[in-house]
């Protein structure tokens, strides 16, 4: 390991995660109605004021999260509270058992429902991070409440109160999509940390979701994770949407496996999941511009949507959490050269020193979409504070170990 430019690439990890930290304070949090706006221009303009309910739960569990691992600030504390505040007053669908909007306007009125369930992923590890720093029981027992309704209704132990049709015909074909077990499992983790004394549910329904996703999403034949299977995790090849592979989506899946893999001290599992990250890097980083693609098709077709060989920047900041974890782990240097090539990619094309914060939209060549944007209804503080929160820790574990 060349030591010196391990620290001097810390150090830019520490100055983009403030300077991400700083913009979202600065230019998202809604000091009228509560909450943060997240369609920004580049200079940090807000360009739409509608909300999004996504990133209410994630912007309030990423301050919270600031505070568990670099202790308490009072502004991030009240960021955090804010957003969490603003989900519990507007952003529950109370004629609909509790489930979440999608979007609403700037005071909290609802505008869209989505069948999926990650808004009440985001809000249930808002409200547990939350209740870690305050011990605030009240925030416990929403989290409590709302993992247990989005386990109910994924394992079919009650009915969906929200009650819309799915997106296909289920009685022409019915499939799995592997969001599901994976964003749980990592839901389920920060439950954990946060709420131990629950820890035997947890870790039974973390093996679960992990099980599920070997199960029936992992086809080592097919050299990938499968974003969409059938019910019992027959690849569906004859469609575009059965061969759809996310890379970024692969590599955030498998350094979630990893974790729960470590925890539980299960080196076969762990295996899957280095073996999920390099097939993810061989099929999606891009030869000719770098860079991952964000669509690839398993068997080598067109990819069907039409952004599948744009630049995201969130399965960038997963690239950099999986290789540093598995370099921290391991010690296998092919772990740290990929660190090191994300980091320069993602040094060059999406970090802004003008401005702060990161692009969200490259085109394939690495230049921003026009004009550009800091963030939208999918992009907030989240994916690039979250992965320089947990690089700068990881590198900091590995210097003292080396240093």
């Amino acid at each position: 390991m060349d030591k010196a430019k391990f620290k001097e690439v810390h150090q830019w990890v520490k100055d983009e995660l403030k300077r991400s930290t700083d913009f979202w304070i600065e230019h998202g949090w809604d000091k009228v109605h509560g909450g943060v706006y997240t369609c920004l221009n580049r200079e940090g303009r807000v360009f739409s004021t509608d909300k999004s309910v996504w990133m209410q739960g994630r912007c309030g569990w990423t301050y919270a999260y600031l505070c568990s691992v670099y202790g308490k600030r009072e502004e991030w504390l009240e960021f955090s509270k804010s957003c969490i505040d603003f989900l519990e007053d507007h952003c529950i669908n109370h004629k609909a058992g509790g489930r979440l909007f999608f979007t609403v306007t700037e005071d909290g009125q609802p505008l869209r429902q989505r069948r999926y369930m990650f808004s009440e992923d985001f809000y249930t590890i808002a409200n547990v991070e939350y209740y870690a720093n305050t011990g605030e029981t009240e925030y416990l027992e929403r989290a409590r409440r709302a993992y247990d309704l989005t386990w109910n209704i994924r394992k079919g132990l009650m009915k969906d109160p929200v009650n819309m049709p799915p997106k296909v015909e289920p009685e022409t074909r019915r499939s799995r999509f592997v969001g599901d077990p994976m964003i749980y499992l990592n839901v389920t983790s920060i439950m954990l940390r946060c709420d131990p004394e629950r820890s035997d549910t947890y870790k039974e329904r973390a093996k679960i979701c992990a099980d599920d996703i070997i199960k029936y999403h992992y086809k080592p034949e097919l050299k990938c994770l499968l974003e969409n299977v059938s019910l019992d995790g027959t690849p569906q090849l004859l469609t575009t949407e059965g061969r759809i592979v996310n890379p970024g989506n692969d590599i955030e899946g498998s350094w979630f496996l990893a974790m729960h893999a470590r925890d539980i001290g299960d080196e076969s599992l762990y295996q899957k999941a280095e073996d999920i990250f390099k097939n993810a890097v061989e099929a999606g980083w891009d030869k000719e511009y770098e860079g991952l693609l964000y669509f690839t098709d398993c068997l080598g077709n067109p990819p069907e949507a039409y952004e599948h060989d744009m630049k995201m920047w969130w399965p960038h900041n997963e690239m950099l959490i999986a290789t540093m974890m598995y370099y921290r782990d391991t010690g296998d240097e092919f772990y740290l050269d990929w660190f090191y090539k994300t980091y320069e990619y993602c040094k060059k094309y999406f970090a802004d020193p003008e401005y702060g914060e990161w692009f969200g939209y490259l085109r394939r060549d690495g230049k921003p979409t026009e004009p550009p944007c800091k963030g939208s209804t999918f992009k907030g503080p989240f994916h690039v504070p979250r992965s320089l929160t947990m690089v700068d820790k990881m590198m900091e574990e590995i210097a003292e170990k080396h240093f």
